[in-house]
């Protein structure tokens, strides 16, 4: 009988993190399920197993617990793996930066590159509650696969507007005449995908409405990650981390008030400049595309396709030589009393 492994999702990019790993595991011959939180919806697959009570994970036992997320429900069996949701987008670490917050959920943490391991590895010294291992991130394994077909055919060049969902930060009501006025000006097509933690009703309905007035602008509500990258040339963005996403296919991105900006893109502040920035970085200067790749090399270590057979390893290694061997996790007990509240689950 194969291992059981579990992952933990709780908002719609989980599938496209997560489904590499799963690919990962059932190569092995083991089996894993998919607990949703009710914040992401149900988009599992043919073949895909989903389990659909806290009685039934359970039940199920898994070795591990995957998760994306920033947190994972402490009374699940197995270990707790952090794989992220994205990479840090400031060169120079900083504590302030949410992807480097220490909760107390996780007894391994799955690092990425350079602009992560260094400081993850000194956050585990310190504390001495969980291990990390640089396995590079698991989606990058669909990015990097040598049987990924050629991209779609283009007939006029495509940009992809994605934004941060981020209060002060996003761009997505300031570009949004912007957007409209260019999709008439200039001959390309527009494909617009928000993060789904932008959760702006309103702003949501004005671009469905412009994109509804343009033949050539097309919005999707569901960011299929590399599907939809690699049907673009060029992405329209803020400050999101899903342009270093982007930048792993050596493509280039445009970004409004860029809140770190450097020589990986091309930053505007006024509205009007977005219109030339995207001429030139349809140009694809090759300046621009040598800082792209260093950049994103500081961010991504493996591109081997094996970042998920490193994640199931490191679990491994984990399980025989460290588990049961660590300081103990902080007790956390108003968090955890809260998650169980939300559930309203509260065996021992």
């Amino acid at each position: 009988m194969g291992r059981h492994y579990l992952f933990f999702a709780t908002l719609s990019y989980s599938y496209t993190i997560l489904r590499p790993l799963q690919k990962e595991i059932w190569r092995r011959g083991d089996e894993v399920k998919w607990f949703l939180e009710e914040t992401c919806p149900n988009m599992l697959l043919p073949g895909e197993q989903l389990a659909e009570t806290i009685e039934e994970v359970m039940e199920y036992n898994p070795e591990a617990v995957f998760a994306p997320g920033n947190y994972v429900y402490d009374f699940f069996p197995g270990v707790k793996v952090a794989v992220f949701h994205g990479y840090p987008i400031r060169k120079r670490i900083e504590k302030k930066d949410d992807h480097f917050t220490i909760r107390g959920w996780f007894d391994i943490y799955c690092t990425q590159g350079e602009s992560s391991t260094p400081y993850f590895t000194e956050l585990s010294e310190e504390k001495g509650y969980f291990k990390i291992y640089e396995t590079g991130w698991c989606e990058m394994d669909a990015f990097f696969d040598p049987l990924l077909p050629p991209e779609p055919r283009r007939e006029v060049p495509t940009v992809l507007y994605s934004t941060t969902f981020t209060k002060g930060i996003t761009s997505a009501w300031k570009l949004l005449p912007t957007i409209d006025s260019l999709a008439t000006q200039y001959p390309w097509k527009w494909i617009i995908t928000f993060h789904p933690k932008l959760d702006d009703a309103q702003l949501i309905e004005q671009y469905e409405r412009m994109a509804a007035r343009h033949d050539n602008v097309e919005f999707s509500k569901v960011n299929k990650s590399l599907e939809i990258f690699r049907c673009s040339d060029v992405m329209l963005c803020d400050s999101s981390s899903i342009m270093v996403e982007y930048m792993m296919l050596d493509k280039p991105v445009v970004t409004f008030c860029n809140t770190h900006p450097g020589p990986h893109l091309i930053d505007v502040l006024k509205e009007e400049e977005v219109g030339p920035a995207i001429e030139r970085a349809l140009l694809r200067p090759e300046s621009l595309m040598s800082e792209i790749r260093k950049y994103t090399s500081f961010h991504e270590a493996h591109r081997d396709g094996k970042n998920s057979a490193r994640v199931l390893d490191a679990v491994d290694d984990f399980v025989q030589h460290y588990q049961g061997r660590m300081k103990r996790k902080p007790l956390n007990l108003v968090r955890k009393l809260k998650l169980r509240w939300k559930l309203k689950y509260f065996k021992i």
